[in-house]
Formats: C-alpha cells, sequence, structure tokens
C-alpha cells in the first residue's frame, strides 16, 4: 500500500509539473507576442516618420523651388541699378510636428502681431505637412522666433526683389507678386521673354542671369518727376505725365505718370496710382493733333505754306457750332493756323483732303491700331463709327479721336525725324537699328516744314512759355474739353505740350499732360500754353544738358531756318 501511494504520490508531482511547465510556456508565448507587438507598433511608426519626414522635405523643396527664382538685374542706360533680388527668410511650419498648437500660436503672435490668430492657428493644426505662416520676415524676426524653439517651425531662403530708387521708375518697372514673379511693366515683360522657363530647366539662378538694360536715364527721370511733381501741386492737377523720347532711335529715356507707386510695397490691382496714364490711358489729344492735319496736307502736296483757309466765322455742322479760342476773324495762312491755333482752319485743311485721306494719313501714323511696346499693358485707340464728315472736321483739330498719349508722340516724333515712323522701345537701340523697320510716312521737305511751324510756335505761338535760353525748342500746345457722362465739361480741361530740341535738327520730344489743372489769376482759362507748355519749358532746361545736348548762341529765327532748308534742298 505504501509502494502504491508513493507510485502516485510522484505521478501526481510529476503531473504539477507537467503543468506548471505549460503555463509557463503559455506565459512566455503572451510574452514574446507583446513584446513583438510593441516592436511591431514602434516599427510601423518609424517607417511611417521616416515617409512622412520624406514628404515634408519634398514639400519643403518643392516650396523653394516654386519661391527662390533668381531675376536678373535692371539697370539703366549708364549701368546703374535700378531693380535687383536679395534673399530674405519666410517663415512655414510642419503642421505633423506641431505639439502645442495653441502655445505655438501664442509665442508666434508676440513676434508677428499682424498675423491672423485664427488662420494662424489653422495652419498650425492642419493635415499637410507643410504650410506656409509668413513669407520675407526680417532677419530680427527670424532670430527671435529661432529662440523660441518651436518643434516643427522652420525658414527658407526666398528671393525678393528690391527697387532701391522706390517710385522713381515705377510705371516702367512694374512689380512682381510674392513669389517673385512679374505682374507689371517690365518684370512681366522679363518673365514673358523665357525667364520662366529657364527656371523650369534649372537655368535661372542668381549667378548667371545677365542684367536687363533699358534705355531709361536715372538722372533724366529724376529731374522730370521732380519738375511734374512741382508742376501738378502748382496748377493742382488731378494726375499728371511726362514722357521723353529720342526721335531718332524711339528710346523711351523717361516716362513718368502721376500718381505712381513704390514698387517695392504690395499694392492692389485696383489700386489707381499702379494705372499708368501713358500706356492705358486713352485721351482726346486736342490740337496738338493740329499737327498731324498740317503735315498730312502738307504732305499731299495739295496745301502749302502759303496757302490760306477762311476763318472769319464758325464753323457750323447741324447743332454744331466750332469756334476758335484765339479767333482771328480772318483769312488765315498754314503758319497762322497753325500758331493761332485755329480749329477752323484745321477742319476746314482736313476737309480739303476728304474723309478717306484723312483716315487713311492716321492709320498710317500708328493712331488708329493698338500701340506694342516692351510693357504688356497698352490700350486701344478709341476710333468713331461710323466715321462722317463731322468725325473728320473734330478729329482734325483733337477732339473725337482717343489715343494713348505714347501713340501720339510716336506720331509726332516722325513728323519731326525726317518722316520715320519708328515704334517706341524701352531697351537700348541705335539709329540704324530703329530705322530697319521703320516705314516712312511722310517726307523730308515735309518734315522740315513742321519744324519750323513747330518752332515758329514757340517763337510767336500759344507756346512761348516753352522758351528755354540755347537749345531751340520747338512745340505745339493742346488743351481739350474732358467728356462726362457723354457730354464736354466747361470747366475740367486735359492740356498737353508736344516739344522738340533742338528744333533745327531734333533729337528729343517732350511731352507733359496735366489733368484738370485750375488757371492761374488774371487767366481766362486754364489752356496748355499757360501750364504744360511752362513746365516743360523747366524739364527742357534740366534735362538738355544731361542728355548732352548743349546750348548754343546766335540761333536762326524759324524763317531763316526754313529758308536754309529750302536752299540746301
Amino acid at each position: 500500500m505504501r509502494l502504491f501511494a508513493s507510485l502516485r504520490h510522484s505521478l501526481s508531482h510529476l503531473s504539477l509539473r507537467k503543468a506548471g511547465a505549460g503555463v509557463a510556456r503559455a506565459r512566455i508565448l503572451l510574452l514574446l507576442l507583446v513584446f513583438g507587438g510593441v516592436y511591431g507598433v514602434i516599427a510601423g511608426r518609424l517607417v511611417y516618420l521616416g515617409f512622412s519626414t520624406e514628404a515634408s522635405a519634398q514639400q519643403k523643396a518643392r516650396a523653394a523651388d516654386a519661391t527662390a527664382q533668381a531675376r536678373p538685374d535692371v539697370i539703366d542706360r549708364k549701368g546703374r541699378l535700378i531693380a535687383t533680388d536679395i534673399r530674405t527668410p519666410s517663415l512655414f511650419a510642419e503642421p505633423q510636428r506641431i505639439i502645442d498648437a495653441d502655445e505655438a500660436t501664442y509665442l508666434l503672435l508676440k513676434i508677428l502681431p499682424d498675423l491672423d490668430r485664427g488662420e494662424l492657428r489653422a495652419r498650425l493644426t492642419s493635415k499637410r505637412y507643410f504650410a506656409w505662416l509668413k513669407r520675407e520676415i526680417t532677419p530680427e524676426q527670424q532670430k527671435a522666433i529661432y529662440r523660441l524653439g518651436i518643434p516643427g517651425i522652420g525658414f527658407l531662403k526666398e528671393y525678393k526683389r528690391v527697387y532701391p530708387n522706390g517710385a522713381l521708375a515705377a510705371h516702367v518697372l512694374g512689380q512682381v507678386n510674392v513669389d517673385n514673379q512679374g505682374i507689371l511693366g517690365l518684370e512681366k515683360w522679363i518673365d514673358s521673354g523665357g525667364l520662366s522657363a529657364l527656371h523650369q530647366a534649372g537655368f535661372a539662378t542668381n549667378h548667371n542671369l545677365q542684367p536687363v538694360e533699358i534705355a531709361l536715364d536715372l538722372d533724366v527721370q529724376q529731374a522730370v518727376r521732380d519738375e511734374l511733381i512741382a508742376g501738378k501741386e502748382r496748377f493742382k492737377a488731378q494726375a499728371a505725365n511726362a514722357l521723353v523720347l529720342d526721335v531718332n532711335t524711339g528710346e523711351i529715356v523717361s516716362m513718368v505718370s502721376l500718381p505712381d507707386f513704390d514698387p517695392n510695397k504690395p499694392s492692389s490691382p485696383k489700386d489707381p496710382a499702379r494705372f499708368n496714364r501713358l500706356m492705358t490711358g486713352v485721351f482726346e489729344m486736342g490740337s496738338t493733333f493740329k499737327a498731324m492735319t498740317t503735315a498730312m496736307a502738307l504732305d499731299s502736296g495739295k496745301v502749302t505754306l502759303n496757302s490760306r483757309f477762311d476763318a472769319t466765322q464758325p464753323l457750323r455742322y447741324g447743332k454744331f457750332t466750332i469756334h476758335d479760342f484765339h479767333a482771328q476773324r480772318r483769312v488765315l495762312s498754314v503758319p497762322e493756323i497753325f500758331t493761332y491755333s485755329s480749329n477752323i482752319g484745321s477742319a476746314k485743311i482736313a476737309l480739303s483732303m476728304g474723309i478717306d485721306a484723312h483716315k487713311a494719313f492716321l492709320r498710317k501714323l500708328g493712331l488708329l491700331d493698338r500701340l506694342r511696346t516692351e510693357l504688356p499693358e497698352s490700350a486701344m485707340p478709341l476710333i468713331p463709327n461710323p466715321w462722317g464728315e463731322l468725325n473728320t472736321v473734330t478729329i482734325a483739330f483733337g477732339h473725337g479721336l482717343s489715343v494713348t498719349p505714347l501713340q501720339a508722340v510716336m506720331a509726332t516724333a516722325a513728323l519731326i525725324n525726317g518722316g520715320y515712323l519708328i515704334t517706341p522701345t524701352f531697351m537700348r537701340r541705335t539709329e540704324t537699328e530703329a530705322k530697319t523697320n521703320a516705314p516712312r510716312v511722310i517726307k523730308q521737305s515735309t518734315s522740315d516744314q513742321m519744324r519750323y511751324l513747330m518752332r515758329l510756335n514757340v517763337e510767336v505761338g500759344s507756346a512761348k512759355r516753352a522758351e528755354v535760353e540755347g537749345y531751340f525748342v520747338g512745340g505745339k500746345t493742346g488743351t481739350s474739353e474732358k467728356v462726362e457722362r457723354g457730354r464736354y465739361s466747361k470747366n475740367k480741361v486735359l492740356t498737353t505740350f508736344m516739344g522738340i530740341f533742338p528744333a533745327d535738327k531734333p533729337r528729343y520730344l517732350v511731352m507733359v499732360m496735366l489733368d484738370e489743372p485750375q488757371k492761374v489769376e488774371g487767366a481766362a482759362a486754364a489752356t496748355a500754353g499757360l501750364n504744360a507748355t511752362p513746365v516743360a519749358g523747366k524739364i527742357i532746361q534740366r534735362i538738355a544738358p544731361l542728355l548732352g545736348v548743349e546750348p548754343r548762341i546766335n540761333l536762326p529765327t524759324a524763317q531763316s531756318m526754313l529758308q536754309l532748308r529750302n536752299a540746301a534742298n
């Protein structure tokens, strides 16, 4: 019995040992499964973080590629810097790495109080891998944010466009957006000329882009802008424009449109200061158009300087009556029509040529089509349709056809440069290059006669206040009534002066335009001869030495100048 009991006890003990070993093995297996699961989660998390970091890096790389776009420097005709790039930091976030969005929002707003709290927090809590927080921060702001040590906050270096001269050449240069892409003026033209393609190909860096040299002269631009601002203030004008053109090359040496803007500062497309009135505004140019009418008639051979037209009575067309501001009430010669700025005489000159000839001549001068230059902004002329006899009558003295001021400058330059219609340019160009594709629109002899008339107008006509001693200035004034609600205003005018110098061998044309100038004390009206003309005179006085035009003494009279020309021919 004892033996049996002992054997039973041993078997029971062995069974318990086997049961304990099974439990141990189960526990070990459970532990292995638990540890395996933990390590699996860790490995999965590491893989996820690896991919998310790579995605974040890719997002940052794409952001850097999209923003760090270098642009070529822009220099003036003397090599002086007008526009360039600098590197600036921009602030971004990796929302997936933000630990406490509320704390990060609070800390960032202390340094960047101009940010919107709600928008900032929304970006910090988004599910994206990359989000811009603020572009183009200052180095001081970068240092302050860096010291905060916020995880998931970083910086990227971007190119920022800088215009050292501020508003000086704003309407020529234009502007770029926050991504350093041109959106206006020459900046937009630079992009359209292949800069975007260079960026995509990886060739456009700040090390290999050649500067863009333009025809603008900064010294001349400064002088023109100074005098135009002074004239605008003196005559209390709403706006003012000025332009200096090399009549033999078509180079635009200066262009100012007031009000203007600082391209260093972001602005709205609707900001009126961004409106370049010389390129995108269309205006009735007033009596400056009488130069076109006169040149048309002289070039035809049907009219000579000795031809005479009856201006004794106002000209009536239905309910319209055309008067002369400086009425002489007599028969006038062509030079008298020009110097007295006779509406009646100019209308009769145009009528003697006929409607079709009038339209054809204006089209030949480029006044009935859109003018294209490097600046993308340009306006289409407003042309009457249908064009009847009354239209020819009014257009003859500058009413009823609206063009851009630059178009009018181009046409006027053709009348005095020997007869070549040269498309204006903002780039450097030689006279030979300019005339390669410049059609002759009038004869040389006609151009000589127009120079004579413009000089005569400064000597004895409406442009006396443009006279600058030693520089032999010629020109034509123009005063047009502004259109309001379909009617011509009686007290709001646009005044223009087209000036050339030297008149015997013109090199430059200066145009000045004032919008709604107020009349000076004692004057009957705010005509161009009293405001735009003296402003142009001051401009010529300042810029002529800068352009290398030396003053002369013992200058010939307009009449002797013409006689010398006739003798030479």
